[in-house]
């Protein structure tokens, strides 16, 4: 049996390793950026001292995205408009797992719970992404920042109650997603503003993310009537050829508009109790770029 390469090995993690950047950081350039840094510190290591590669490549991607977390963290102050995270494809075989699995992995990837954890301290995104959406013990976690387990299961505490109190309780069930999110559709572009109210929550939110580089409001907007007059808008002054396509992006029903091959936005919806509670709508082409290829 041939023996595994230093190559081999880090290929077999990498999708771990990427989930947990990924995860920590919400943008796909930082998690592969870190990822590719995690293997120059693989390649330069004395191997031979490594008796557990996973854990071992994990304590490095966390510690490295760490560090990217509070680089990036004190960019985004300066960020134009609302700041959501980067839309990650998970319909490609092998991106997600099956059965009860997938309900930790897309529950750990929603766009509604990574921006609850923008608010969480670095330390405390990290805890609560080894523990919550990788189910690692408390004293592996313990060892690979670098704490003790009790500081780890505070950490940990913490991280897990501001995300409950934070996070929306929206309906998951992808039928009931999928019908909205193309009923959403028609009324939106085809200018049916009683058929797009019956839709939204009175108290519903938009928020769009454009980094300032495309037209998206620069502030969140309040109430559906509000929120209808401006996909009204939007729609009339859509640009020539735009098209939607139903995806799975973040675990969940979305819609990918695009050009030809250039992707132009994304829209996603947050349901409850049968009416959409919030528009999430991403067109940062920085943001999209990596939808291209799919």
């Amino acid at each position: 049996m041939l023996k595994e390469t230093a190559t081999d090995v880090f290929e077999d993690h990498r999708p771990v390793l990427f989930g947990v950047a990924y995860r920590m950081l919400g943008r796909v350039a930082d998690a592969e950026d870190v990822v590719q840094d995690a293997w120059l510190r693989w390649s330069g290591a004395d191997r031979t001292q490594v008796r557990e590669p996973r854990a071992f490549l994990v304590r490095i991607t966390t510690r490295l995205a760490i560090d990217r977390l509070r680089q990036v963290q004190a960019r985004r102050e300066s960020y134009v408009g609302p700041w959501l995270p980067e839309p990650l494809a998970t319909d490609a075989v092998g991106t997600a797992p099956d059965g009860a699995e997938r309900t930790v992995f897309t529950e750990s990837v929603t766009l509604a719970v990574l921006v609850v954890m923008e608010s969480l301290s670095p330390l405390e995104r990290a805890v609560f992404v080894l523990r919550e959406a990788f189910g690692y013990p408390y004293a592996e976690i313990a060892t690979a920042l670098d704490r003790s387990e009790a500081a780890v299961r505070q950490l940990a505490g913490r991280a897990r109650k501001h995300v409950e109190d934070g996070r929306p309780r929206y309906d998951v069930d992808p039928e009931q997603q999928r019908d909205l999110t193309e009923r959403f559709l028609a009324a939106a572009a085809g200018d049916d503003l009683q058929g797009l109210l019956s839709l939204l929550a009175t108290d519903a939110r938009l928020v769009g993310d454009s980094g300032g580089k495309a037209k998206a409001p620069l502030r969140v907007i309040e109430s559906a009537d509000k929120i209808a007059r401006f996909l009204f808008g939007v729609a009339r002054s859509a640009p020539p050829g735009l098209e939607f396509t139903v995806r799975e992006l973040n675990g969940g029903i979305a819609l990918l508009g695009h050009v030809g091959e250039v992707p132009d936005s994304v829209i996603q919806l947050g349901v409850k109790d049968g009416r959409i509670q919030t528009v999430y709508i991403v067109r940062n082409p920085d943001k999209l770029a990596a939808l291209a290829a799919g």
